[in-house]
């Protein structure tokens, strides 16, 4: 079983800053890549940023600049540094694993179950 957990969302002021962390739990092999993703309501979920296990990073336009995101030493944990945040990040962020497990032979994406930001004007 694989479960992936985040943490460190809240409530914050527009130009205020928040570090998101997720950790990916079980019996795994290798982890491919690690990301970030939001959704609003009445929108749909979008990617925020991505980091391979190589280190290579991607991030939305939207967020390029303000945000970054790093993986942890342990490599089954990845963070969301988010800065000069403003009401239109303000969503729930949830975190993405494309990872396989000990038991398969091909690599799967997980989720988490959802932090809840929210950035006041």
């Amino acid at each position: 079983q694989v479960q992936l957990v985040e943490s460190g969302g809240g409530l914050v002021q527009a130009g205020g800053s928040l570090r998101l962390s997720c950790s990916a739990s079980g019996i795994i092999f290798s982890i491919n890549a690690m990301g970030w993703y939001r959704q609003a309501p009445g929108k749909e979920r979008e990617l925020v940023a991505t980091i391979t296990s190589g280190g290579t990073t991607n991030y939305a336009d939207s967020v390029k600049g303000r945000f970054t995101i790093s993986r942890g030493n342990a490599r089954n944990t990845v963070y969301l540094q988010m800065n000069s945040l403003s009401p239109e990040d303000t969503a729930v962020y949830y975190c993405n694993a494309n990872l396989r497990r000990l038991t398969s032979l091909r690599f799967d994406d997980y989720w988490g179950q959802g932090t809840q930001v929210t950035v006041s004007s």
